[in-house]
């Protein structure tokens, strides 16, 4: 009995810690955008990869700042060289040599460095490079905000579409399953042929299916939506906003007729970045042909003995330093500076080219988008009008269906207009706001 309660204990305390994991959170579309800018995982990484490139730059910057470095060497001359002199340098033989030892058994040197670069074209580069390296991850992190800002709409529409789809499909079976019944009625009293029947249970047999679809395709959307923004996929997300609000505020033709200004366009600015690049790589490899100075400084201590005495009192250490000036001047390199210099050339030109190339794509892209978004405004006013035409048509075929003054084929054909007609409309919602966040990509990339 101890036991079960145990394992009960154990079981409702799993349950409640797994309940404490799983948040709810409820978002407009712009409290979704804010939020995933902060929390996306593409996201937190670019800002990941800004912190980096400020290390990284300032690892540039200390290569041309005072170095210091300790240094304390101790050596045991197990076995001292040795070497031979003339004997009758201690009174021997002439010609005859005597082996003598140089050195102590011990030997310890304790010693402090500082170096200093003075002048080195390469090291400027190399800080200006740092800062352009800087600048492309800050870069990249504006193009992953726009890149979210545009997942997330495009997510965050895609559930609100799927939810409005449901609601219609739910509609239009309610209204099929009583069409269908009124007409198996009818069908028993002999007034209606059995295909009448069989016509109206086929469309709603489309009907039960499209519906079954989307209630799966609700769940794969709102996911979809929760790994963008950052949540996890057991959390609970509601969505505050709907559909046709967001595609009504979504409608600004006003958009259409500002200018483009190419360079406010993050991806041009990555584009000019990229070049900047190449440009302070070939004056890098220009850079090359200058000199280098550096100056040096060095100042430490010697001790010798034939026994381990370096740590006592009466150890006798010899001092030593010096300071010293290095000028390296290249004089000639068989031309490898020359043929790297001109392959750097070559890459800054392709990089030009390659921005003019990006420039004017972008001003397509944007005549590209601005046209789309135009008409996606005039989808939605035309199929808002078409879906209130085809719900007036479904409705009078369905009484004259009704009365027996049309055939089944003609009231099938008006729903399917209308089931297109409903499409239609829901579909031209999610273009505009996903046409409007398309455009506001290219012209507002902050």
């Amino acid at each position: 009995m101890k036991h079960k309660i145990v394992i009960l204990l154990l079981l409702f305390v799993s349950f409640v810690s797994a309940q404490e994991e799983k948040q709810t959170y409820s978002f407009s579309l712009e409290e979704a955008i804010s939020y995933a800018l902060q929390n996306n995982y593409k996201a937190i990484n670019a800002s990941r990869d800004i912190e980096a490139a400020k290390q990284k730059k300032w690892e540039t910057t200390a290569t041309g700042l005072p170095q210091i470095n300790g240094n304390v060497n101790y050596q045991n001359n197990i076995v001292l060289q040795k070497s031979v002199v003339p004997a009758e340098f201690f009174g021997g033989n002439p010609g005859e040599f005597a082996e003598v030892e140089f050195g102590t058994k011990h030997n310890m040197t304790a010693s402090a460095s500082l170096t200093q670069l003075i002048f080195d074209g390469s090291y400027i580069v190399a800080l200006q490079a740092s800062k352009t390296y800087l600048k492309y991850y800050q870069n990249y992190k504006v193009k992953t905000d726009n890149e979210t800002r545009e997942m997330v709409t495009n997510y965050y529409g895609n559930v609100l579409l799927a939810k409005e789809n449901i609601a219609i499909l739910e509609k239009n079976k309610a209204t099929l399953e009583k069409n269908v019944f009124e007409a198996e009625q009818t069908y028993k009293n002999g007034l209606i042929e059995e295909e009448s029947v069989e016509q109206l249970q086929i469309t709603l047999a489309s009907v039960n299916s499209s519906l079954s679809n989307m209630n799966r395709l609700v769940d794969i959307s709102t996911n979809m939506l929760k790994i963008n923004l950052g949540l996890t996929i057991d959390d609970t997300l509601i969505l505050t906003d709907n559909l046709d609000a967001l595609a009504t505020q979504k409608v600004d033709l006003a958009a259409t007729s500002e200018s483009f200004n190419v360079a406010n366009n993050i991806d041009y600015q990555i584009a000019e970045n990229f070049r900047e690049q190449r440009r302070l790589e070939y004056k890098l490899q220009k850079a090359a042909y200058l000199p280098k100075l550096s100056a040096s400084a060095n100042f430490g201590y010697n001790a010798f003995s034939n026994e381990f005495t370096f740590f006592q009192q009466d150890q006798k250490w010899f001092n030593f330093s010096y300071v010293g000036v290095n000028l390296n001047v290249p004089i000639f390199g068989s031309f490898g500076k020359r043929a790297k210099s001109q392959q750097a050339k070559i890459a800054f030109e392709q990089a030009e080219t390659q921005l003019t190339e990006a420039e004017q794509m972008l001003k397509l892209q944007y005549e590209s988008a601005k046209s789309d978004y135009e008409f996606s405004i005039e989808q939605y006013a035309t199929s808002k009008s078409n879906l209130k035409l085809a719900e007036r048509i479904e409705n009078k075929q369905q009484i004259k269906f009704r009365e027996g003054l049309s055939t089944s084929f003609e009231f099938t054909e008006a729903q399917r207009q209308l089931y297109t007609a409903q499409q239609n409309y829901l579909q031209s919602m999610i273009d505009v706001i996903n046409k409007k966040t398309a455009l506001e990509k290219i012209t507002n990339p902050q």
